[in-house]
């Protein structure tokens, strides 16, 4: 067996990020060359994928990236197992890599991002096989478990992402002056997260949604022995109220409760005479 320096085994945990012992035992298995010790730990960070399959991945982050002139913008999702992990540089570093590749090349879900190669820092894997290499260092399973992106050439995307990045949203705005809509963007962004909407505006709730509140208000009034011929009234005020709870246009405005965002929205055109419209968002929570 060939000899092995303290000099290569540190070597090969700067290109791997590795524990020093498994990387002395790579290069004892592949009798000093680091190439084959560098597809040694490779293989064995896959075998450790495979052996934690099952395992539950819950805790982790969310990631966003803007590009620099604010067209574009991706929200990612990437689970590990413990929050130890997820707190880790390794780890942040990691799900950031993944969100720069997925805005660098406009991927828009896992299965697409997961098919791109990273650069050198990652040994210029492609995504799939660096998960599976980054189990093999962190020793947890790790998940992508969504993506989405926003492309916005007639307006603007900013972002939010709440302190300890298990919050964050998008919010994609439509407007002839993208410069001095950053603001409001970011005021929505803001928002989204925050009131937790579901649609930009009323008829964009699904009709299952509705049937259901519906339902659900109807019984509680039948339950509470109101007269039948007040019921569908009462089901009717308390559905406005939904709309209020999950219409972004239609909810309080987080920096102001007296208004409404849709109020926000008309006092921006008529201050810049100009169009803006929200064209749509996405809030991720780590776990939901």
């Amino acid at each position: 067996m060939s000899q092995i320096s303290a000099k290569d085994v540190k070597d090969l945990r700067d290109i791997t990020g590795v524990g020093m012992m498994d990387c002395k035992k790579a290069l004892e298995e592949s009798a000093g060359d680091m190439q084959k010790a560098i597809e040694y730990l490779r293989k064995k960070g896959a075998a450790l994928a495979a052996k934690r399959a099952d395992k539950e991945a819950r805790e982790g982050m969310v990631a966003i990236r803007i590009s620099d002139d604010r067209k574009a913008g991706v929200i990612l999702e990437l689970n590990c197992e413990t929050d130890f992990v997820a707190r880790g540089t390794v780890f942040t570093g990691f799900a950031g890599a993944l969100a720069s590749l997925a805005l660098d090349n406009a991927a828009a879900s896992p299965e697409e991002l997961l098919a791109l190669s990273l650069g050198e820092e990652y040994g210029n894997e492609k995504a799939d096989d660096a998960m599976k290499t980054m189990t093999g260092r962190l020793g947890e399973k790790l998940e992508l478990k969504r993506l989405a992106l926003f492309l916005a050439p007639d307006g603007v995307v900013e972002s939010y992402v709440h302190p300890g990045a298990q919050l964050g949203s998008l919010v994609q705005l439509v407007t002839d002056r993208p410069q001095e809509a950053r603001d409001l963007a970011k005021d929505l962004a803001m928002q989204v997260a925050a009131a937790s909407p579901i649609v930009v505006d009323r008829s964009a709730v699904p009709a299952d949604y509705i049937e259901k509140e519906m339902e659900i208000y109807r019984q509680q009034a039948l339950g509470q022995g109101k007269p039948e011929q007040f019921v569908e009234k009462i089901v009717t005020g308390r559905l406005e109220k939904y709309y209020q709870e999950v219409v972004l246009t239609e909810q309080s405005f987080i920096k102001d409760g007296n208004i409404k965002v849709s109020d926000v929205l008309s006092d921006f055109r008529k201050k810049h005479q100009a169009q803006v419209d929200v064209k749509g968002f996405v809030r991720y929570q780590l776990g939901e």
